[in-house]
């Protein structure tokens, strides 16, 4: 046994402050490596040292094995922690951080390479008993021209599934449900596979629909132990990426439970697994399990069952890879209680979960017993294109689902998320809503449940308008505040009756108009060109407005970041935009202009000049954070203008095209 005294972390974000955070409890110094978009990032300063990687793209920073292992070597690291993505579950790192004296933290490079192709995975396993799903290789272009079709419906069956043979998270993966859409689906999910994974080799395997989608937490140690530790349901997905995770699954009792973790051993003794893994199966309405992968690392979702097991599953990595056996604690370990994790994500949910980008000005969840949050960023950070959407995981622990659940919600409905779209209001509507509180869940949720039907039935009317009212009288108290003179005297205050002040805010593409004035110290109040009876305003400042409505008091959070306004209160959370009394002619668009709906890389341009096009055409086709985004025609016209090429890099709002509408 050969004690680990210095780790470096290959990896970013909340995963890399993950591993430190267990690192230093274990009195082992830190090394982080970093980009040049994460220099300012929580995880670096989080570390001891950290080397920088010069780049901006994972292919020139987080994927540079040679330049990870030279920081190791530098700093004097004797040990190296992949995390989960990026080099996590390549061998030849693996390989590599053996060959240059280094402990890598993780199983070994035999069970990384059998494993890092689903194809030889799903062979394995089948030899070792566990159940499989049809599925057939795409690897020989000449077939994937004449005979493939044939082929997939008489050995695969329709629907089935396009799976990238390496890699995971969704990418270079498409569900297709008839041959005349094959062709295409793997074209898409090769050009994914080879962007995100460096390989683009294919499978297709036999689609389940709606299944659950159930996961075993396996370790094993040198010594020849392997066992699991229950399992994890991880259904809640959104374009087959997981947002919300628990242990136990309430879908599984004690004998399916001893059967999938019976399943879970064999395939772990099958590779001889030393570590943390995952085995991932689907399992269908008849509670039937199929083996999907096995995930050779820590996944994003071991806080749940570090809840339940009380077991802390880094600590457990580094053991094992100082030598050490695993200890009773996880010879014997039991579930007790139920845990819920939700991913932040920042992303745009109303626009299809398109990625989001900006500067996150506040991240704040409330301190609550049983709460526990891996946040990847802070106030301030800036969350770009070029990694993995995911900001943060909160995490609730009850003695039941229930209450674990009801915990978490309350948590995120608190938050203070500002600066960047996410997805917050959605994970609050998902874990209230009554079929998720009942249990009856599968990965076809968020299609029967449409995502802005979920977050629309828990606003409550009025609200727009009670925000709307709150930061426009915050602004008028900042404004007195910083006044020159008479600063204590009310905005727009007159010895008579004077008209109201005005300021029109823009929430989610809808003006709203605020008018107020102050009469004595009475507040008048007129939103959309409704009075606002039975008004109090109680106090104000720049951040917090206390006012009474119908006779309901609130207090209510202002917080202000140029244009935008962020208001926060029991009714829920409002993004605002204020709108200048004086409009920018130059911002005006040519009508028929298709504009990028996210930061991203033009990767298909699929019309020319004086083309003409049906509405739903897809025009151009961006890549950002490694997934394929389609813009389409609104309308039916003639492609007058091309405003970008191949491989451009484009901002929110380029104008991508132009197509005039067919009078």
């Amino acid at each position: 046994m050969t004690p680990i005294t210095k780790l470096l972390v290959a990896n970013r974000g909340e995963i890399a402050s993950r591993v430190m955070r267990t690192a230093r409890l274990l009195d082992i110094a830190t090394v982080a490596v970093f980009s040049d978009p994460d220099a300012e990032a929580p995880f670096v300063s989080d570390a001891d040292e950290a080397v920088r990687l010069p780049g901006e793209m994972p292919a020139d920073t987080y994927l540079r094995a040679d330049r990870i292992i030279a920081a190791a070597l530098a700093t004097g690291a004797d040990a190296v922690h992949p995390g989960y993505g990026f080099l996590s579950e390549r061998a030849e790192f693996a390989q590599a951080c053996s060959e240059a004296g280094l402990v890598f933290v993780g199983p070994s490079v035999r069970a990384i390479e059998v494993m890092g192709s689903k194809v030889t995975a799903k062979e394995l396993m089948a030899a070792a008993g566990v159940p499989v799903l049809p599925g057939i290789v795409v690897s020989d272009q000449t077939e994937l021209r004449t005979g493939l079709g044939a082929r997939a419906a008489d050995e695969v069956g329709f629907p089935l599934l396009v799976k990238a043979a390496y890699g995971g998270g969704g990418r270079g993966m498409r569900v297709v449900y008839g041959e005349a859409d094959l062709l295409d689906a793997v074209d898409g999910a090769r050009r994914e596979a080879t962007a995100a994974f460096g390989n683009g080799e294919l499978f297709l395997e036999r689609y389940v629909e709606s299944p659950r989608h159930i996961e075993v937490q396996i370790f094993g140690d040198t010594y020849g132990n392997v066992v699991h530790l229950f399992e994890r349901e991880c259904s809640i997905q959104r374009r087959y990426q997981k947002i919300i995770e628990e242990a136990p699954s309430p879908g599984v009792d004690e004998p399916l439970r001893s059967a999938l973790g019976a399943a879970a051993v064999a395939a772990g003794k099958a590779i001889d697994y030393v570590g943390a893994g995952t085995v991932e199966f689907v399992m269908d309405s008849e509670r039937h399990f199929y083996f999907l992968e096995v995930n050779t690392r820590l996944q994003v979702e071991h806080p749940v069952t570090e809840m339940i097991t009380g077991l802390d599953l880094v600590r457990l990595q580094l053991l094992v890879a100082e030598g050490q056996p695993l200890p009773n604690e996880v010879l014997e370990a039991q579930i007790t209680g139920h845990a819920i994790e939700a991913r932040l994500y920042a992303e745009d949910v109303a626009a299809g979960f398109l990625p989001a980008t900006g500067i996150v000005h506040c991240f704040s969840v409330p301190d609550m017993p049983g709460v526990r949050v891996d946040a990847g960023v802070a106030a301030g950070s800036i969350v770009g294109v070029y990694y993995d959407p995911m900001l943060a995981k909160v995490i609730a622990y009850g003695a039941t689902r229930d209450e674990a659940r009801r915990r978490l919600a309350r948590a995120l409905d608190r938050t203070l998320l500002h600066g960047v779209t996410n997805n917050r209001e959605l994970l609050v509507a998902i874990l209230r809503d009554p079929e998720f509180a009942a249990g009856r869940i599968d990965t076809g949720f968020l299609v029967r449940h449409d995502p802005a039907e979920l977050t629309s039935s828990v606003a409550r009317s009025g609200v727009r308008e009670i925000h709307a009212l709150a930061a426009a009288l915050a602004a008028q108290a900042e404004r007195r505040a910083t006044a020159p003179v008479l600063g204590t005297i009310p905005s727009g205050w007159r010895n008579s009756v004077n008209g109201p002040q005005q300021t029109t805010y823009v929430a989610n593409g809808v003006p709203v108009e605020v008018h107020y004035r102050f009469d004595r110290g009475n507040l008048f109040a007129e939103v959309d060109g409704a009075i606002f009876a039975e008004t109090v305003l109680r106090s104000a400042s720049a951040t917090s407005v206390v006012l009474d409505v119908g006779g309901v008091r609130r207090t209510i959070a202002v917080h202000r970041a140029g244009p935008a306004v962020y208001v926060d209160s029991a009714l829920g959370a409002s993004v605002l935009v204020e709108e200048p009394r004086f409009p920018d002619v130059d911002e005006l668009r040519v009508p028929g202009s298709l504009l990028a709906p996210m930061p991203g890389t033009v990767v298909r341009i699929n019309v020319e000049t004086g083309q003409r096009v049906k509405a739903g055409t897809v025009v151009v086709v961006l890549e950002a954070m490694k997934m394929e985004h389609s813009v389409a025609a609104p309308h039916g016209g003639v492609v007058v203008e091309i405003g970008v090429a191949l491989t451009q890099a484009v901002d929110v709002g380029t104008v991508l095209a132009v197509v005039e509408e067919d009078g």
